[in-house]
């Protein structure tokens, strides 16, 4: 599978080592597609890597993973170029957390809309999943947690997309999925970040993963 990963920070490059690491043609996009860290990714992934501007990353992707800080997503695609997501599976991983009156982080959307639906406006023929924000980028991929790896919670609009990001999280290591529903239900996924972080504040450990109990 093609795979194009919008955004080279932290969680971007887990998610595409997580991809190579098991057979997949993995692009990453930048603006400076030629940085130091992107270097580095390179020479150190196992499996067939490259990096490129955005919308070559866009272009190159069959499944394309946003993976960008919320604040600069609407902005990337435009950079990515919305005609070349048309199509395809969009994995957002964003989170519209606002930072500016410090830590804790709140929303700079919410309640009403969610960072996924604007996505996924901007996008309207792609297929937009909400998947990966609610956990931390070093368990992204191949998660440990003393409880077990519990479900991932996602939401989107189309049904096979979602069947299709869930056979990936299982490729990941990840038991499965739990379906919230239509892509507003990322406003709930978005929500419980900033609690998040306040429960890992207060345990003093970020590997930390909401887990749904039932009997």
């Amino acid at each position: 599978m093609k795979v194009g990963v919008l955004g080279s920070g932290d969680v971007g490059r887990a998610l595409a080592t997580g991809f190579a690491s098991r057979g997949h043609d993995v692009k990453v996009g930048s603006r400076d597609p030629k940085k130091p860290e992107l270097a580095k990714w390179l020479r150190e992934t196992r499996g067939k890597t490259s990096t490129g501007s955005p919308s070559e990353t866009a272009a190159h992707g069959e499944v394309i993973v946003l993976a960008t800080l919320g604040a600069a997503a609407e902005e990337a695609i435009e950079l990515a170029g919305p005609k070349n997501f048309d199509g395809k599976v969009v994995i957002d991983v964003t989170n519209p957390l606002d930072f500016s009156k410090g830590m804790p982080p709140g929303l700079f959307v919410g309640t009403t809309d969610s960072l996924g639906e604007r996505v996924q406006r901007k996008v309207p023929k792609a297929k937009v999943v909400k998947c990966f924000n609610t956990v931390g980028n070093a368990h992204m991929v191949a998660p440990k947690f003393l409880g077990g790896a519990p479900e991932m919670l996602i939401a989107g609009n189309d049904a096979e997309a979602k069947k299709k990001v869930t056979a990936i999280l299982k490729e990941f290591g990840w038991p499965g999925a739990i379906d919230v529903g239509g892509i507003d239900g990322a406003r709930g996924l978005e929500a419980i970040v900033p609690l998040w972080v306040r429960v890992c504040t207060a345990l003093g450990n970020w590997n930390v993963a909401w887990k749904v109990l039932h009997d």
